[in-house]
């Protein structure tokens, strides 16, 4: 695993030795789990309650050149101390593959904000209805005309000044040759291995798997046009013809059922939730190959490696399904789904001043509008009370908008909403790696794993529970022999 780490120090009362005292922890805990520091980034004299750090906006622009798998600070609070800020730079670096360590905090202060990170990153599931009606209405109205929406061009197009998809001479070309390799046989990896050896970039980013995946799927290649439930045939320039573009897609569905020739590193959901209860290092996933070529997929300690622990490797697969068995149990149970709401809202109340001062303003507002409502009724008016409604309409039309946009950007959730989002979790595919790697996010703090039981901790304070696992002939460790006594699976909620 590569990584860098982010340092930073906020005050007079700190200096230089406060960075390098947090670089040289994150170094030790960098050795210690055998992950190789690539790179440093370093802000001085800058506070955490901002996103506007340089080094810091440095790293978040890196992360999308897929250089580092993870990002190591001393402490939580030197990534970021306001809790959207941190919600949605994670959410970023999650979809970049990048995950963010905390060196000093294996269990983590504040766990529960987790939890909240987690429904404010997805709270447009469940958001105001009134509120984003307004937002879709006009959006809405947008998609029937075709216009991009703020959904930035795929390679091949840009957006033009009346907001539509036009084709981009400079880049098109190089789509419809990548639909062709591909139908004359050529994999995706092959294809974007020989694209990235001719420099070619899609928005100053490599053409990864990725990138040549989506352009292979992408319908509006053939010139449909989407956004939410608005689909308009034939609404975008078309580079692709339909029978290309359906090969394309019959032949993938062909290659999906083959053995697999790529592999995310997210396929192993536990990485950075997991450390050996013997040393305290990480657990890592591998891949190990035996005497018939059959592949064995299990985690293992990084220490061991070098033969600095004799902890036993677990099944892969064994463990993330038990483990997710359970967050699945956790949250089917009504009880604690309310309590989690009530203590998230909770949370949520030190961070609402503003949106508050804005409530404030608009009920007064609305308390002289319906005052000088009364007044015409009773057969008051004039000029000055219709210039008096005309001012009070307007006041009210921009504090709805700015209250609004507060909400967007610091958005307070209801308790009935919070718990819907608890409940809407429930929902989640779990026949799918993103499903499963969302939950185990959201809920695992942490898991100690020993040779016969495993300690957990969720992001919940809550009742310590035990697991017994029966089946001593089918044990979850790779190396040979069982435990002789029944496993107790050890959970603790934190």
């Amino acid at each position: 695993m590569k990584a860098v780490i982010y340092a930073r120090f906020s005050s007079e009362k700190q200096n230089e030795a406060s960075i390098e005292g947090q670089l040289r922890e994150c170094m030790q805990y960098a050795e210690f789990n055998k992950i190789q520091v690539v790179g440093n980034y370093i802000d001085r004299a800058q506070s955490a309650k901002t996103d506007h750090r340089p080094e810091f906006q440095h790293m978040i622009k890196d992360s999308y050149k897929h250089s580092f798998d993870c990002i190591i600070v001393w402490k939580l609070d030197r990534f970021a101390r306001n809790r959207y800020d941190s919600a949605y730079y994670k959410n970023v670096l999650k979809k970049n593959g990048v995950r963010v360590i905390s060196a000093k905090e294996t269990i983590s202060q504040g766990a529960e904000g987790i939890l909240l990170e987690s429904l404010l990153e997805g709270y447009a599931e469940f958001y105001s209805a009134e509120l984003s009606e307004k937002v879709k209405r006009g959006m809405t109205e947008n998609a029937l005309k075709a216009k991009a929406n703020g959904v930035r061009a795929p390679f091949g197009y840009y957006v033009d000044e009346q907001d539509h998809y036009q084709i981009e001479d400079a880049t098109a070309p190089i789509v419809k040759e990548i639909y062709s390799l591909y139908l004359g046989g050529k994999r995706v990896n092959d294809i974007a291995k020989l694209l990235t050896s001719r420099g070619v970039k899609n928005r100053g980013y490599s053409m990864n798997y990725n990138a040549v995946f989506r352009i292979l799927t992408n319908r509006k290649y053939i010139g449909e046009y989407k956004f939410g439930d608005v689909i308009i045939p034939n609404a975008i320039p078309a580079l692709i013809s339909v029978e290309d573009f359906d090969a394309v897609q019959t032949k993938m569905k062909v290659n999906k059922k083959a053995p697999a020739m790529h592999r995310s590193e997210d396929d192993y959901l536990l990485t950075t939730h997991l450390f050996c209860g013997k040393c305290g290092a990480m657990m890592t996933g591998e891949i190990g190959t035996s005497h018939t070529d059959r592949k064995y997929r299990y985690y293992r300690c990084n220490r061991s490696k070098q033969h600095k622990c004799d902890k036993k490797t677990v099944k892969k697969d064994w463990l993330e399904e038990l483990v997710i068995d359970e967050i699945l149990s956790l949250i089917s149970d009504d009880e604690i789904v309310k309590e989690l709401a009530e203590r998230l809202y909770e949370m949520q109340e030190n961070d609402s001043t503003a949106i508050n001062s804005i409530q404030a303003q608009l009920a007064e507002v609305e308390k002289k509008l319906k005052n000088l409502a009364e007044a015409i009724a009773q057969g008051i008016f004039s000029s000055t009370t219709k210039k008096m409604l005309d001012e009070l309409e307007e006041q009210k039309s921009n504090l709805e908008l700015e209250l609004y946009q507060a909400q967007i950007k610091n958005p307070v959730l209801t308790q009935e909403q919070i718990e819907f989002g608890l409940c809407n979790l429930r929902k989640i595919d779990i026949s799918t790696q993103e499903g499963k790697q969302r939950l185990i996010d959201t809920f695992v703090n942490s898991i100690y794993l020993y040779d016969d039981h495993f300690v957990i901790t969720f992001n919940y304070k809550g009742q310590s529970k035990t697991v017994t696992f029966e089946q001593l002939n089918s044990s979850p460790l790779t190396s040979t022999g069982s435990p002789k006594n029944k496993s107790a699976f050890l959970w603790a909620y934190f």
